[in-house]
């Protein structure tokens, strides 16, 4: 399996691009968001993959978080969303806007989407919505998992050496740190996971540039009985 793709974009198109990996030309098929979010042709890229095969298909799909590759792994799930489908609600919402709306049970905004009805996007906040908070804590684009800007190499996973050096894999910084720590706080006071996701998903939108402390504050508040 291809996990991730580092190499220079050769070339795009309305959907999807070619990464030249070592003389190895990769096509990956993207979101309207991730192809206007990409350096120019000839300039180094670097995409999480997803690889979908079938008996008459081969594809690979491309992301700049994980955030985003689990959303999209998720929606492929749900029955009626396919991995067209999956992207134009990824590039219509982003991986943010797909946390927020699934925590909140907004199906309005996932009907936004291109090719995606009433009772589909109904369906996929119903069946995501428990699965919202895990997605919420992680964290990290392709950027933050490398130490360098690394050109011309493909991600392989193999077993770590049992004997040679230890890596320490890079934790969520920024918005992704605190919307995780305020989970995890929320989780320690005692809410739901699902409360919790659905007040730090209101609270982020409101305060985008909060710290967590702040967060926590605010999701707080929004959690505190009423009345």
């Amino acid at each position: 399996m291809i996990g991730k793709l580092t190499g220079r974009l050769d070339y795009r198109t309305a959907d999807h691009i070619l990464i030249d990996v070592r003389g190895v030309g990769y096509i990956v098929y993207c979101s309207d968001r991730t192809l206007a979010g990409l350096p120019g042709n000839g300039e180094a890229v670097s995409l999480y993959t997803d690889m979908v095969v079938r008996e008459d298909l081969m594809q690979l799909y491309g992301f700049p978080s994980l955030v985003e590759k689990e959303w999209h792994r998720l929606l492929c799930s749900v029955q009626g969303i396919g991995a067209k489908v999956s992207l134009a609600i990824l590039g219509t919402l982003g991986p943010d806007g797909v946390s927020r709306a699934i925590a909140l049970g907004d199906w309005a905004s996932v009907k936004a989407a291109k090719g995606v009805g009433p009772k589909t996007a109904q369906r996929v906040v119903l069946d995501l919505k428990d699965k919202a908070p895990g997605v919420m804590a992680m964290g990290g684009t392709v950027a933050d998992a490398m130490d360098g800007p690394a050109l011309d190499a493909v991600e392989v996973i193999e077993p770590a050496p049992t004997s040679k050096r230890k890596t320490t894999p890079k934790q969520p910084s920024g918005a992704a740190a605190a919307t995780a720590g305020t989970l995890s706080a929320l989780a320690n006071l005692g809410y739901s996971p699902s409360d919790a996701a659905a007040a730090v998903a209101e609270a982020g939108a409101t305060w985008p540039d909060a710290d967590e402390a702040e967060l926590i504050r605010q999701a707080l508040k929004l959690l505190a009985p009423k009345g």
